[in-house]
């Protein structure tokens, strides 16, 4: 390892797991490059960087983005309810939202 590569982050979360892999790249190395070096894709076969968007510090970005020293490359999962149409389904259930989620009684 060149003392001149930076120090970058791979990170995945399952809804009980999450990994995330220190990787050393070539300055100018951009997010795909740093995702094939962590072998993530490997170890999570159902990663498809076609399908699951990318993002640094949970900003979207694109697979071609050059990276930075310290940064930490997210590989989301696709949503499994559209948080929408989640809300929509409570208010027509009447159920209360509150900060934190879950059923709560009103206030009075």
């Amino acid at each position: 390892m060149s003392s001149q590569n930076i120090m970058v982050e791979v990170a995945y979360a399952l809804p009980h797991q999450q990994l995330i892999i220190p990787v050393h790249m070539p300055p100018g190395a951009d997010a795909e490059a740093a995702i094939q070096a962590s072998g993530i894709l490997q170890k999570f076969p159902e990663i498809d960087l076609k399908v699951n968007q990318i993002g640094i510090f949970g900003k979207l970005t694109r697979l071609e983005t050059p990276l930075r020293n310290l940064d930490r490359v997210e590989i989301y999962r696709p949503l499994i309810a559209d948080p929408k149409e989640v809300r929509k389904q409570r208010a027509a259930d009447g159920k209360i939202m509150k900060k934190g989620g879950g059923d709560a009684p009103p206030e009075d």
